[in-house]
């Protein structure tokens, strides 16, 4: 009985169709060549005499359903520029047959039509694509030879300060994914990996601010997914040069498809030089009045060079079966070598101590990554299997070596020397099902889809620390200082599953809802003390998002997730810096995670001529929020380390406005307003305070195949539980000129031609001290960059699955 009425839910849908006397016909057009979906063609649907009965147009990812269509015969027709049009006869609708899916449907491109085809339109710089916002990259000519950072500082939503640290919405916590799985140079550092990606390879930026459930349940503000240019379609490959004051790179790549198999490579060098300059004073505290005053000055001036490459070759044995394998290495020394005079004084003014250092600071690195991964598709669009792999090889070293001269001394009286040896091995296994299916309704039809994966990621960090010095400032005395010298290990085991739900109806509803349970299990062994700690937890996450689209162009979204942040090596080392003794750095083996829940309403609209327009309000709240904090001694020593502080919460709305008056401009101003409210009760401290920013970027092209660009910068500055930095702009300028039929460009940017330096000051404030820090960082820049493509231009094929280990801080 129970399976008769199963049978009945089954078929109930098609029998209110059957009586209705209304069908229903879908289908997926896919480009003949590159296998990929072709978005926003047109679908036709006309009688056999050829009279127009309805029509529609593909969404973004190739689909099409023709619905409530009377019974009878009919025919479909497809046309899009630059494909052949096809023609599908004898599509027939009965009381037997309501719905027809006539499955992928191959188009063939037409190469003649694409030769007459010229494209005068400009993409827009960013787009709403529901779950994501997305700015185009490549479409940025202020871009051309800069790096990551130049690139994500325009992207809405998300700042990036002098030093490369990159925040949404005025949270740092924010995971960072390449094409869609985890990059381990992003893992490692990631503001020092900003620096080193260069802005030419990168296409898009997708800005995913409601990660749903099958996303690792890391990133408290967000998720960022860099995607790469990749061409695939025969052979074809870039090559770059750039030249300038700061930046300066040679790179290009390869990328060769065959019927059956595909090869990709790239390669890239570079160098960035960094020039800067900070003075401080700070007063120690005890009850409130001053103890000591310590006034510092550093200077620096830095070049470090480093490359990366990668490799991906696919293979696709059928129509429905792909195996990839993917090898990346990031490699490269960014010293870090400075002078620092430092001046200690009593309240009196008496001087304590004074000394001068010079510090030179290596942290040589060369990280490795592998994928291997199977994906199974079915004749049924959009049903689809996984099954990834991944293994990461993350060391991460730093040495320096310091010379002390005291004041007034130019013979050395102290040498320090110090080596931190840190691995991060990581081996994940991830496994994905997706099924669709179609419910109909008497007013409605439901495409839904479902999906289930289970994840296993398995760490293995560890941490060698050895600190020797010369007490009379002479090489032969070095000896091991065994107080601050220790080996630390660290293992960490991650099992998850999730399940979701995605509903789209024909009505304009769409409903993503699912949960995700992650169970975490710590061990960490100080091996030198002999010390041993460990933990596990369990959390359920659950996310939920629900969009109404109206009149076809407006769509208003409410949105709601939780999640949660594992501290990783770079928080966790307890390996102490020395290289500044009045301001030691250390990590803190004892963090918990971080629990976020974060909800957003948003609105977007767009029109006719390339114009786009959305808005978000969200509120985002973490417990267990992590910071570093610092606390300065009776001897006016600072120690700062990351601590769980208690409740960081943010109340905010961001703005992004693109206008295309014409073919030849674009204009588009990104904003935003938050408010942020940090408490901690352990540390007797609470800070609150509104942060906002403003970026235009103008573009407009002119005859001969030149482009002019100019944007900017503007923001408030940052809030922390500490501290208050003022805020600080930026403006380029840009020239491009595109030659030889546009295979060759030639492109000039200037930043900050007016100001050689930026200027921020934070001013810092603590039970144990105050302090301001006046730091001036070197940013006016011109490069010079030739690009040459060749090869064929076109770009498609199947995506290949990759992990995406997005559950890290």
């Amino acid at each position: 009985m129970k399976k008769f009425f199963v049978f009945l839910l089954i078929l109930y849908p098609f029998v209110s169709m059957a009586q209705s006397g209304l069908g229903r016909i879908n289908g997926l057009l896919i480009d003949s060549t590159t296998s990929k979906p072709i978005p926003f063609a047109t679908v036709a649907l006309q009688t056999p005499d050829s009279k127009l009965l309805t029509g529609v147009t593909t969404n973004d990812k190739g689909s099409f359903i023709l619905d409530r269509i009377p019974f009878g015969r009919y025919k479909v027709i497809i046309s899009f520029v630059g494909y052949k049009s096809q023609t599908i006869d004898n599509v027939t609708l009965t009381t037997g047959k309501p719905a027809i899916d006539l499955g992928s449907i191959l188009v063939p491109p037409d190469s003649r039509n694409l030769k007459e085809v010229n494209v005068v339109a400009q993409k827009p710089l960013v787009e709403d694509k529901g779950d994501r916002l997305v700015y185009n990259a490549e479409t940025d000519v202020s871009n051309t030879g800069g790096t990551a950072v130049d690139v994500l500082r325009k992207v809405p939503m998300l700042t990036v300060d002098m030093d490369g640290n990159l925040k949404m919405r005025g949270s740092g916590n924010i995971k960072v994914l390449v094409n869609g799985k985890p990059s381990s140079i992003m893992a490692r550092n990631l503001a020092d990996a900003l620096k080193q990606m260069p802005a030419n390879i990168i296409k898009t930026v997708e800005v995913i601010t409601s990660p749903g459930a099958k996303y690792d349940a890391e990133g408290s503000a967000g998720v960022i997914n860099i995607i790469t240019k990749k061409g695939v379609k025969g052979t074809n490959g870039t090559i770059n040069v750039t030249g300038g004051n700061l930046n300066r790179s040679l790179g290009g790549n390869l990328n060769i498809k065959g019927k059956k198999l595909g090869l990709a490579i790239s390669l890239n060098g570079y160098q960035y030089r960094n020039i800067g300059e900070t003075s401080s004073f700070r007063t120690a505290l005890s009850d409130g009045q001053p103890t000591s005053f310590l006034q510092q000055s550093t200077a620096r001036d830095n070049t470090g060079t480093g490359g990366f490459g990668e490799m991906s070759v696919d293979y696709d044995p059928d129509t429905t079966n792909r195996i990839n394998f993917s090898a990346n290495a990031w490699g490269g020394d960014f010293p870090m070598n400075s002078t620092l005079d430092s001046r200690l004084t009593d309240t009196q003014g008496q001087v304590l101590q004074q000394y001068h250092r010079d510090i030179k600071y290596r942290n040589p690195y060369g990280n490795t990554e592998f994928n291997l991964g199977w994906t199974k598709t079915f004749k049924k669009t959009g049903q689809e299997f996984s099954l990834l792999t991944q293994y990461a090889r993350m060391p991460d070293n730093y040495y320096y070596t310091i010379t002390q001269t005291d004041r007034q001394s130019e013979v050395p009286a102290y040498l320090e020397r110090s080596t931190n040896l840190s691995r991060n091995n990581e081996y994940t296994f991830q496994t994905d099902y997706a099924h669709p299916f179609t419910t109909y309704t008497k007013h409605d039809t439901l495409t839904i889809k479902a999906e289930i994966g289970a994840k296993t990621i398995l760490r293995d960090i560890g941490s060698e620390f050895v600190i020797e010095q010369a007490l009379t400032g002479k090489e032969v005395d070095y000896a091991v200082d065994p107080t601050r010298s220790n080996e630390f290990t660290y293992n960490q085991r991650v099992m998850a599953g999730y399940a979701s739900l995605k509903i789209d109806t024909k009505r304009k509803w769409n409903l993503t809802a699912g949960t995700r349970l992650e169970h975490t299990s710590i061990d960490g062994n100080f091996v030198t003390t002999q010390s041993r700690f460990s933990n596990q937890y369990q959390n359920l996450i659950p996310s939920f998002s629900l969009a109404k689209t109206l009149a076809s162009k407006h769509t208003v979204k409410i949105s709601y997730t939780q999640r949660i942040s594992r501290p990783l090596i770079w928080y966790l080392n307890p390996y102490r810096n020395y290289s500044d003794p009045k301001n030691i750095q250390t990590g803190n083996p004892y963090l918990n995670p971080e629990l976020t829940h974060a909800t957003e309403l948003s609105y977007s609209t767009f029109g006719e001529s390339g114009s786009s327009f959305n808005a978000a309000l969200f509120w985002r709240q973490t417990n267990n929020s992590i910071e570093w904090l610092s606390a300065v001694d009776a001897q006016g020593v600072a120690l700062s380390a990351p601590q769980n502080i208690g409740r960081n919460a943010s109340y905010g709305a961001n703005l992004n406005l693109t206008l295309q008056p014409n073919k030849n401009i674009n204009l588009s101003i990104n904003s935003e307003l938050t408010y942020v409210h940090l408490t901690s009760i352990a540390f007797q401290q609470q800070t609150t305070g509104w942060i906002w920013s403003i970026s235009p970027n103008f573009s407009y092209k002119l005859p001969k195949d030149w482009t002019l660009q100019s944007n900017g910068f503007v923001s408030s500055g940052w809030v922390s539980l500490q501290s208050r930095n003022t805020g600080w702009y930026y403006y380029s300028l840009s020239a491009k000129k595109e030659f030889i039929d546009k295979k060759a460009s030639l492109t000039l940017n200037i930043n900050n031609p007016f100001n050689r330096d930026v200027k921020i000051t934070s001013n810092q404030f603590a039970p144990s001290y105050t302090a301001q820090n006046i730091s001036f960082y070197m940013n006016r820049s011109v490069r010079l960059t030739v690009s040459y493509k060749f090869g064929q231009m076109s770009s498609g094929g199947k995506q290949s699955r990759k992990i995406s280990n997005d559950d890290k801080k």
